[in-house]
């Protein structure tokens, strides 16, 4: 359990630990022991008064070192092993079940806390009881921003992802992208799940992620279902989070393709109709299809491509398929 310097929470659970760090690994040993130090070094410190945090290590059966760089990240931790990959959402739900505090920080082990980042996601739910989750602003390694808050995902992002052009769009609100123009906080559809502060009362109401979901878009359906309930979900800009975007997925990046278009088919079957549902599965066939002719056709013509090719075009002929 780490002392921090955050005010205490209005919302204290039973045992009066205020916030729960869920983190789930798999062969995530090059980033974990980043991710679990940053919370020991960053979990609250802002202003007076004591804050309680524990971290909660749910590992998806990995078989590298990262239960070792786990223990060597934090004397803290709680590491629950898992002993087999049962997907993101069935390790968060595990470790929520386990957890004590009366907020749950689900953070990507990818990911890592910014001095702001966890003070100024709790201030702010303690300040709005009629908010579920938030989102820090995020940045990669270098500070450069990186889009984390969002709109539904729309049948015109759909197509943008596959044809990305004109470039202007692609950081906007007509592709789903959100950001505040003065720095305040603002409601949106979903913050990016590699940092969400949700309130236990909220989660709670709203129930567990859908274990449905492998990998990918677990938190999208749990915001819309949390907005369907009344709730809102804030994107928290003085809040910042550093983001090693797609490290988690790189191990596996076959798998993690077809994986990606599953979830969001099944998104889409929950939350939206028959006629957007078949739109949507057309767009993404045609611009897949298209997309591995033209790795297939640099590839044989002998252009230089990412090492990932392969793997890459492997995954979107499982996806085409549909196999799992």
């Amino acid at each position: 359990m780490l002392p921090s310097l955050a005010g205490p929470s209005s919302e204290a659970a039973g045992n009066g630990l205020d916030v729960s760090v869920i983190v789930v690994t798999y062969q995530s040993e090059g980033f974990i022991g980043r991710c679990l130090r940053s919370i020991e070094e960053h979990a609250g410190a802002a202003h007076a008064g004591t804050t309680t945090t524990e971290i909660v290590v749910v590992d998806n059966g990995s078989s590298d070192g990262t239960l070792d760089e786990a223990r060597a990240g934090s004397a803290t931790a709680s590491l629950l092993p898992q002993g087999v990959n049962r997907g993101f959402a069935a390790a968060t739900n595990v470790g929520a079940a386990q957890a004590h505090g009366a907020y749950l920080l689900l953070l990507n082990p990818d990911a890592e806390l910014l001095p702001d980042a966890l003070p100024s996601l709790l201030a702010y739910l303690q300040a709005h009881p009629e908010t579920a989750a938030v989102g820090p602003r995020l940045v990669y390694p270098d500070g450069t921003p990186q889009d984390s808050a969002f709109t539904y995902p729309s049948l015109l992002m759909t197509w943008l992802e596959f044809f990305p052009r004109p470039g202007r769009l692609l950081h906007t609100r007509i592709n789903g992208r959100l950001s505040s123009r003065d720095g305040r906080a603002i409601s949106i559809v979903h913050p990016l799940g590699a940092c969400m502060l949700i309130r236990r009362t909220a989660w709670d109401d709203v129930g567990p992620l859908d274990e449905g979901f492998f990998l990918y878009c677990e938190e999208v359906d749990w915001c819309v279902r949390a907005r369907k309930r009344g709730w809102d979900i804030a994107h928290v800009p003085s809040a910042t989070a550093i983001h090693h975007e797609g490290r988690s997925a790189a191990t596996a990046r076959s798998a993690s393709l077809v994986r990606l278009y599953a979830s969001r088919k099944r998104l889409h079957r929950k939350h939206r109709g028959w006629l957007f549902q078949g739109l949507a599965t057309f767009i993404t066939t045609f611009g897949l299809t298209r997309e591995r002719s033209r790795l297939r056709r640099r590839r044989d013509e002998g252009h230089s491509a990412p090492i990932d090719t392969d793997a890459r075009i492997e995954g979107i002929e499982r996806v085409l398929q549909r196999r799992p």
